[in-house]
Order: structure tokens, then sequence, then C-alpha cells
């Protein structure tokens, strides 16, 4: 019989380490390590099937020598022969069972790599989203510190603060395009008289009325702000003159002159508007709102509803004077 001695099975090479990242993530080099080892997996069971059909056609092949010799007439082979002959097959079954156990250990080693690669991900999924929801809830927050810092919390209108940046906008824009602009400041006539009379919560309410007709009449790209206490300013974006300028002031006069309605009473309170237009009255936006203020004080003085400003007949607003 002819008997192939077989080789003693090949070990699989460990696969290479791969280096670590600068920052390595969970599953950095695991992949890599994953496809090592069921490669190696993969060429051994090609060598254990070759060695299982091998196995096969040997006796196959003392099967039918065998069966010749009993064709022959011999009752039976020599014992030495048959046991040198189930010693060498039973040699060339046990390498195929010692290579499939080494095949099994590489697969569950890949396995074991598969499931580690697959815990990492899942862990970096969770990671991720819980840093996308952290940086969700900061952007929220930043969007709620920013609105908190550029609007008035009583009335929900800008606060001076982005007014001064939108009308610094507004003018490089005008300069840039030949733009007018119109600055108006007002304040609300007898509204101390109804803080000092119903009281603060009355007065609040007397603002948000205020400040919600000012928005309803107000454009897109216009800005209405909350200046402080009674005072508002309003700025227009490229009117189309001086006369439709007069029109809005005219407007705005009579809706915040409508009477407010509180608890079966009615409120009401007009207001004194001053009005500096870019660039015939200034050309920065500190300018036109001084201006803005001291036409409203001279609107204020002469019982108006509103008034430009004209600088040979109108004083300033004295430093001391108060908006009630």
């Amino acid at each position: 019989m002819n008997i192939r001695h077989r080789s003693q099975a090949k070990a699989p090479e460990a696969p290479e380490a791969p280096e670590a990242p600068v920052h390595p993530s969970p599953a950095a080099g695991q992949p890599s390590r994953v496809r090592d080892v069921l490669t190696t997996a993969l060429d051994q069971s090609h060598e254990v099937k070759a060695e299982v059909q091998a196995c096969a056609e040997d006796l196959g092949m003392a099967n039918e020598r065998a069966k010749a010799r009993i064709e022959q007439g011999a009752c039976m082979l020599p014992a030495a022969q048959a046991l040198q002959n189930g010693l060498a097959v039973e040699e060339r079954v046990q390498g195929c069972a010692d290579d499939l156990q080494q095949l099994a250990n590489n697969l569950s080693d890949g396995v074991d790599e598969v499931q580690a690669v697959e815990q990492a991900l899942t862990r970096s999924r969770l990671a991720l989203a819980d840093s996308e929801a952290a940086l969700a809830l900061s952007r929220d927050a930043e969007r709620t510190a920013t609105q908190i810092a550029m609007h008035d919390q009583k009335t929900g209108l800008p606060n001076r603060t982005l007014f001064d940046d939108r009308l610094a906008q507004a003018i490089a824009g005008a300069e840039r395009h030949g733009w007018l602009l119109a600055v108006l400041f007002l304040d609300l006539d007898r509204f101390k008289l109804v803080n000092d009379t119903h009281g603060h919560a009355a007065g609040d309410t007397v603002l948000t009325a205020v400040a919600q007709r000012l928005m309803r009449n107000a454009r897109d790209e216009d800005t209405v702000c909350r200046n402080g206490g009674d005072e508002f300013l309003y700025l227009l974006i490229n009117p189309s003159g001086r006369e439709a300028v007069a029109h809005i002031a005219e407007m705005v006069h009579k809706t915040v002159g409508l009477p407010v309605d509180l608890a079966a009473k009615q409120f009401r309170v007009t207001p004194s508007i001053g009005i500096a237009l870019y660039p015939e009255h200034g050309m920065s936006g500190p300018t036109l709102i001084a201006h803005a203020d001291a036409a409203m004080y001279c609107a204020k003085k002469r019982g108006s509803a509103f008034e430009f400003f004209e600088p040979a007949a109108q004083a300033k607003r004295p430093p001391a004077q108060q908006s009630d």
C-alpha cells in the first residue's frame, strides 16, 4: 500500500499587530487582524480538505487491493501489514483532526475578534450619539444664551446691543448702495402715571402691548428695539424718502396710541417720536441715535406726534433728563 506520510501540520503565522495610531479608536487595527485570522483559517481549511481527500483515496486503494486478494482466494491479510496500514491511516486521520482543531481555534479567534470589533463599533456609535446629543445641547444653550444676551426679557424685542450691531451693519450697506436709513426714537408719554397709579404689572402689560404693535408694523428688514424703560428705537432700512418716513412715523404714533385693555380697564399711552436720517443727520450709529433722541425731546416739548432732527432749531436733550 502506497501510504504518503503526512508532515506535521504547519501552525498558522500569527498576524502582525498593527502599530497603534497617535489617537487610536476602540476598534483601531481590528479589521486587519480579523482579516488575517480568517484568511489563515481559510487556507488551513483547503489544506485539511486536500488531506482528507488523500486519506479517502488511500483507503479506497487499500480496499480495492484487499478485495482483489480475497477474490484470488486469500482469506485474511497478514496481521502485521493490516496493523501497519491501520496505524498509517490512523496517523493521517489524527493529523486531519489536529488540523481541524487548529482551524476551529483560528475561526474561534476570528469570531472573537469580530465580536470585539462589533462591540467597539457599538461603543463608538454610542459615544458618537452622546457627543452629538451633548453638542446639540451645547448649541441650544448657546442659542438661548445669545437670545438672552441680545433681547429684552420683558418684551422679547432686540436690546440696545443687538440694535447697535444691526444699525452698524445697515450703515455699512447704505454706504455701499446709497440707501437712506431712518432711526426713530420713541418715548411713551404718561407711562409713569400708569406705573405709579396701577403698579408695575400694568406697566409691563403696556410695554408688551407696545412692543407687539411695533413688531406687527415693522418690515422683515427693519429692527425694533427696547432701549430701556419706556423708550424704543425703530430702524428703517432704505425707505423711499422723507415722506415715507413721516408716513410710517404717523402710523406708528396712531398704532401705539390705541388703548390697552387690562382687567376691565383701558390704558392709553402715546409716543413722542424723534427721527434722524442717514446720511443727512449723521454718518454713525451713535450720532443718529443721539440726534433722533434730540428730535424726540423736541416733539415732546412741542406736543407733536413726531419731529425730524433740525440742528439749528433743536436743542439736545439735557443729560440729566430721564424718560418716565
